[in-house]
Order: C-alpha cells, then sequence, then structure tokens
C-alpha cells in the first residue's frame, strides 16, 4: 500500500505546467492552420517564456521565424507541442531525445484509441523512445495543458478563464474545455488543468499526484474514462483526498457508454458498482456528470467545507414564493437534507416582516407580499441566517418574473443586496436563478452575482446535490 505521495512529482512536472520555452511541431506559416493556432493562442494568452514554431518549409509565424525543426531551435525547449500527422511522431520522438526536451504532448491522434491494427503498437513504441530519450509524454489524442499562471491557455484557441484554486485532470479534452467554459460563466477560478487522452505514458495518478501536492491547487476535480493504472490511482486517491476534496466523475459506466470510452480514449471498461466503492473507500466525492461535478468544484471553491447542510430559504422575492418554497424543501428532502422550521421568535419576525402567507411556518419564507424591495429582502435574509440550526441561506429569483416585470434599478438594487449580504455574513449564500425566456438578461444577473462571490445555480436540484456533495467531505478544517 501507498505510504505517502511522492514531492519529487512536483519538480518532475515543472516543466509541464511552467515551462520556460514552448516548441510547437507543426505550427506553419498559414495562419489558419491548428499549429499556428497555438502559437498565436501562446501570445495572445501572454505565455512567460518563448514560443518556438517549428515546421520544415519555415516562414514566419505572427513576427516568430519557423525552425525547420526541432534541432535548429536556437534555445533549450521545456516542452513541445505536436500537431503534425500521425505517421511522423517516431522520428520526433527521436528530435525529442536529440534536444533534450523535458515533456511533449500530442494533439495528434489515431494511436490505440482508433482500433486500428498496429497503431497501438507505435502509441507503445512512442512511450519506449520517450523513456529512453528522459522525457515523459501527455496524451496522444489531447489538449493537453492549462496554466493560466504560466499564460498558457487550453487548446488552440486561446481559451483563458480565471486563476483560481481548483485544478482539473481529464481525459476528454472536450469536458476539459466544457469546464473552462462554466469557469468563465460562473466565476469560477483554475489553478491548473490538464487534458492526457490515452494516457500513454503520464496517467491520472501521476497527474492527481501533483495537484495534490501543489498548493496553488485546494480542490481537484477529475473525469474519466479508464485509467490504465487503476490500483496506484485508487492509493494516490485516497492520499489525496486526506489533504484536500477529489471530486470525481466516471465516463463509461453504461455498456454503451463503455465502447464509446474506448473508441475515445483506448479506456477499458470496469464494473461502475467496483469503481463508485473503491472512489469511496478511498475518500473521493464520486458525481454522475458534468453539471454535479462543475457546480460541486464551484461551492467547494467559493465556500469551502460546510458545517452541516441545513437550508433556509427566502424566495417569493418576484412573487411564486409558495411554489419555490415546496420545490426547494422537496429538492432538500430527496437528498436526506433538511429545511428546518424556525424557532418560535425568529418565526414571529418573519410573519410580522413578510405578511401571513404561504409558508406560515417562516421556513421557506416567501416574500411576495415585499417583492421588489431590497430593505425587507436584507431584514429577511438576517432573520434566517441569525438561526442557529441554520447552516446555509438558499436565495430563490424567477428570473422571467424579474425581467419581465421589475425595473432595471430594481432588479441591480435586489441583487446588490444579495452580493452585500453574502458580503458581510459567515454564512454561505447561495442563489438559485432559472433559464426562462430572457436568457441573456437572466445571464447579466448571474455575472452580477458570481462576480460578487455568490455561487448561482440554475436549478434549486442542481443546488441541493453540490450541498449534499460538499457537506460530506470530512478532510482537512483550512478547505
Amino acid at each position: 500500500m501507498l505510504q505517502q505521495l511522492d514531492e519529487g512529482r512536483l519538480q518532475e512536472l515543472a516543466p509541464v505546467f511552467y515551462p520556460e520555452s514552448i516548441a510547437v511541431v507543426g505550427a506553419s506559416s498559414r495562419a489558419d492552420s491548428i499549429g499556428s493556432l497555438w502559437v498565436q493562442g501562446l501570445i495572445s494568452s501572454g505565455f512567460r517564456g518563448r514560443v518556438y514554431p517549428v515546421h520544415p518549409q519555415g516562414g514566419q509565424v505572427d513576427g516568430l521565424a519557423v525552425c525547420a525543426s526541432l534541432g535548429e531551435v536556437p534555445g533549450p525547449v521545456d516542452l513541445v507541442i505536436v500537431c503534425v500527422p500521425r505517421g511522423s511522431v517516431l522520428d520526433i520522438m527521436d528530435d525529442c531525445a536529440a534536444k533534450g526536451i523535458k515533456a511533449v504532448y500530442f494533439f495528434t491522434a489515431g494511436f490505440s484509441e482508433s482500433g486500428e491494427v498496429g497503431w497501438d503498437v507505435v502509441e507503445r513504441e512512442m512511450v519506449r523512445r520517450a523513456r529512453d530519450g528522459g522525457f515523459r509524454i501527455i496524451g496522444p489524442n489531447c489538449f493537453g495543458v492549462y496554466s493560466p499562471e504560466q499564460g498558457i491557455p487550453y487548446g488552440p484557441f486561446g481559451v483563458m478563464a480565471g486563476l483560481g484554486s481548483v485544478g482539473f485532470l481529464s481525459q476528454s479534452s472536450g469536458h476539459m474545455g466544457k469546464l473552462l467554459e462554466y469557469a468563465l460563466v460562473h466565476s469560477l477560478g483554475i489553478s491548473k488543468g490538464i487534458s492526457l487522452g490515452n494516457g500513454s505514458d503520464l496517467g491520472v495518478a501521476d497527474f492527481l499526484e501533483y495537484l495534490a501536492l501543489d498548493p496553488r491547487t485546494l480542490v481537484i476535480g477529475a473525469y474519466l474514462e479508464g485509467p490504465r493504472d487503476s490500483r496506484r490511482l485508487f492509493e494516490v486517491t485516497r492520499l489525496a483526498s486526506a489533504r484536500k476534496p477529489v471530486v470525481v466523475w466516471k465516463g463509461g459506466r453504461s455498456q454503451s457508454g463503455a465502447r464509446s470510452a474506448f473508441s475515445h480514449t483506448g479506456a477499458l471498461a470496469a464494473s461502475s458498482l467496483v469503481w463508485s466503492g473503491a472512489l469511496k473507500q478511498a475518500g473521493a466525492i464520486e458525481v454522475s456528470g458534468f453539471d454535479e461535478m462543475a457546480d460541486t468544484l464551484l461551492l467547494f471553491e467559493k465556500v469551502g467545507r460546510l458545517e452541516g447542510s441545513n437550508v433556509g430559504v427566502v424566495c417569493g422575492i418576484t412573487d411564486g414564493g409558495g411554489g419555490e418554497a415546496v420545490l426547494t424543501c422537496d429538492a432538500f428532502a430527496d437528498l436526506g437534507m433538511d429545511v428546518p422550521v424556525l424557532d418560535t421568535v425568529t418565526n414571529a419576525e418573519v410573519l410580522s416582516l413578510v405578511g401571513q402567507v404561504g409558508s406560515v411556518l417562516g421556513n421557506p419564507v416567501d416574500m411576495s407580499q415585499r417583492q421588489r424591495d431590497p430593505e425587507a429582502l436584507r431584514r429577511a435574509m438576517e432573520l434566517v441566517a441569525g438561526v442557529p440550526a441554520i447552516d446555509i441561506l438558499v436565495v430563490f429569483q424567477n428570473a422571467g418574473v424579474i425581467f419581465d416585470e421589475f425595473a432595471e434599478e430594481t432588479l441591480d438594487a435586489l441583487n446588490d443586496t444579495i452580493v452585500d449580504f453574502s458580503r458581510q455574513h459567515a454564512k454561505p449564500v447561495l442563489a438559485v436563478l432559472q433559464p426562462g425566456t430572457a436568457e441573456s438578461r437572466r445571464m447579466k444577473v448571474q455575472r452580477r452575482l458570481s462576480e460578487g462571490g455568490v455561487p448561482v445555480f440554475p436549478s434549486v436540484e442542481r443546488l441541493a446535490k453540490a450541498v449534499r456533495n460538499v457537506s460530506r467531505y470530512s478532510g482537512p478544517e483550512h478547505v
């Protein structure tokens, strides 16, 4: 049994996440080639090191001279990005060894995941040559590294989200990209990301170990299909979960999903029950899809560890509070959490504030008779949050009604009240903002709340799942 994490992993993978120089093999003078787009993305994102385009035809990319080969690059190279046809990769492996590079990742695909005869052999030969040459492989069949601190965008399109404390590793390039899109919308901060595709050399366990040791990463998310080093992965997960939350989404649980996973990254199937049992034993938080994973990471980053999951709810701020109250109570009860009745004194104050409507027991608090009133909203939030039995405050907004009937200044005042309250009180404040017919305006409100530090969820069901997941974590107190 693995007793401790390998502290040397931080130094070993430093050239991956903090390279001082990157060569892009396949970056031609044609501006719309994938390699050239990669170079342009590095430059526009403010990469902190030197960038070297490499292509046999020479020329220029964004004012940079294109080297005919890796051997002609004038300085040392830490990281190589390869986007050339698969038939050229073995020669490139030899060039990498001769140049003394530290790591290489392959956007190039079509190896073991293709199922074509012989290409799994080529993939294994790539690993052999890398080992002989003293460098490591990420991929193939991946978008590779995302390191905002070092100015490395995700993929050839220059995607960058805000810097934060969530580290993410994924066997799917697309899911990594989708998380960054979610991050931009929800103000989720990412410390580092890695899409590792087939994981022929550096695998899931290696990157999980790195993120567990990385001081800039406080929460880890992972999308897995079928890592090749499952036994070691669970040992590393056990040690990582003792340090920080590890949220895992396992793809390919169904028979058809397993077939897709094999054709995607060459992943081998395993029983979903076996996976779930092993992840639970290792202390990881298993989720069942992208939304649940992203929402859970968001709540961990914005709120941290939850001391409890008893919920206080303020709803009806745009009318319709009765239905919202029932929906919220059911969503939490279905997951084994409570929306407790308020104490007699607080309940009397709530009823005095909002009137004898709907939820007469006071929690959820139905603001229907005091809608459009920021001061009444603030007072209701104070009353509910002040109850010792309440751990979390949820504010429910009906976006469609807001945009149809509320003046812009009223809408701004209500949401500023929520943001100000969340900054001034210790208990977490979460918002439900359901999609509706005015999506662009809803997104404006979501951005206002998110940038103010209030996590926003499109449904109370999604919010409840995130609360359940975060409240289950029993790791270090500082999380």
